[in-house]
């Protein structure tokens, strides 16, 4: 309710709730709801739809991708009527999400293109897999600063061509002003690219409390649009419909 109630400060007319989904087993990680708790999830995401009817309130999921959980998130989409799923990756192995504060020290033994290009991986086998409406965060691992020195172009093209194959949008996520990197989510260079494949937007401050909803948003328009990008894409119902920026 809190977030919705910020939303209408601001004065924006449409926000969504992506919380990050159950996994097959509820001991994967501890930073996402349980099984047990997705019900309690959409009815409180309902409940705020009726107490702000000024307010388009969408329902959705942020939907880790790991290889072999296909079947898992086919049943995730068919237990609600979802507005939209983000796909995302923090995992490079079963073992490391590699956002994750409490697991630094997993960097310093790696080689930083290698996680790179592990994750990209993961993230194209994502979008190929066509289960998803957005990808979030596409270049996630700068989130601590560690960036390689090798041209990590031939990895974005790979990624944006299954992209603008499939119809997905990426997102323009906030959330990396606010962590290390001090970027949003993805580079510019990764955005123009995306632009030159006319692969669609959209925006996201990735709040996990109600005082960053829509924080920065003035920053991404202005990078969307610095690129070249005049529209951006909202869902309802997993349906794409665009919209002006």
């Amino acid at each position: 309710m809190d977030y919705a109630r910020r939303a209408v400060e601001l004065g924006l007319d449409e926000i969504g709730f992506s919380d990050h989904s159950p996994m097959p087993r509820d001991d994967f990680d501890d930073w996402r709801m349980r099984d047990s708790q997705l019900d309690e999830y959409v009815a409180k995401v309902r409940l705020a739809q009726r107490e702000f009817p000024q307010l388009k309130i969408r329902l959705a999921l942020e939907v880790d991708y790991l290889p072999g959980h296909e079947d898992w998130i086919r049943k995730l989409a068919a237990r609600q009527p979802w507005d939209y799923f983000i796909g995302s990756v923090h995992y490079v192995s079963d073992s490391w999400d590699i956002d994750n504060p409490a697991k630094l020290s997993e960097w310093k033994k790696r080689d930083a293109f290698a996680v790179w290009q592990a994750y990209f991986e993961r993230l194209t086998q994502a979008v190929e897999s066509g289960l998803f409406d957005i990808i979030g965060h596409a270049d996630l691992p700068k989130k601590f600063g560690f960036r390689p020195a090798q041209d990590c172009t031939p990895l974005y093209e790979k990624f944006l061509h299954a992209v603008a194959e499939t119809g997905c949008a990426i997102e323009l996520n906030t959330a990396g002003l606010r962590k290390d990197c001090q970027e949003i989510y993805p580079s510019r260079e990764l955005l123009e690219i995306a632009f030159r494949k006319n692969v669609p937007i959209t925006f996201g401050s990735d709040a996990h409390a109600p005082a960053e909803v829509g924080l920065n948003f003035a920053e991404a328009v202005a990078l969307a649009r610095s690129v070249g990008y005049t529209e951006t894409l909202r869902f309802r119902q997993r349906q794409a419909e665009a919209a002006w920026l």
